[in-house]
């Protein structure tokens, strides 16, 4: 009567386990044969180099992303709009317009406790924000803004991941901190602004 013996080695692979079944059968002449199996999906896996199974990249920056600094919404009367805010929704901190010229942009922070509105108007007419309000004629939200805690690997990450940059490397925005901004075509259309915490 022909016997079957199964032995399972688990030897360890960079990209998992992977199991094989050795199978020996005694035919009719006596004679005997090894059989070997292994799944074939492990195999792929073993083969795959790192981070394609599921294993982290080398070398892979290490940050973190942080809370909401702010919504940015370009608006065409700076007055206005600080009025609607202050007045209208009452809130508690609206600050003063204080120009930026190296970004083209006047600037008010509407302070909500948890997070803050900030209100852009152009600076010039080279500004990015006068190009937004010409195909925006009542203004709208420009970007999201959220904190970063180390701005140089997170602006490395996500280029490796091919997400591109407006700027090659970080500048000083209106908090006094480096920032970048992120091209909204991959970001699912919107504009998003990464700050150093």
């Amino acid at each position: 009567r022909p016997i079957k013996s199964f032995v399972a080695n688990a030897p360890h692979r960079a990209a998992g386990v992977v199991r094989r079944f050795s199978i020996s059968r005694t035919n009719s002449t006596g004679s005997t044969k090894s059989i070997e199996a292994a799944p074939a999906a492990a195999a792929r896996r073993s083969s795959a180099p790192a981070g394609q199974a599921g294993l982290p990249p080398q070398n892979h920056p290490v940050w973190e992303l942080g809370v909401l600094n702010h919504v940015a919404i370009a608006v065409p009367d700076m007055a206005k709009s600080a009025a609607f805010y202050k007045n209208v929704l009452r809130a508690k901190e609206v600050s003063e317009q204080v120009a930026l010229p190296e970004h083209g942009v006047y600037t008010v922070f509407v302070h909500l406790g948890n997070t803050k509105i900030e209100l852009l108007h152009p600076y010039g007419d080279k500004s990015p924000i006068a190009k937004f309000l010409e195909r925006n004629k009542d203004g709208g939200i420009h970007h999201v803004c959220i904190e970063v805690d180390d701005i140089e690997a997170a602006l490395l990450d996500v280029t490796t991941k091919g997400i591109r940059s407006l700027d090659k490397k970080p500048k000083i925005g209106a908090h006094g901190k480096p920032v970048v901004f992120l091209h909204p075509k991959d970001c699912g259309g919107v504009l998003v602004e990464l700050e150093q915490k």
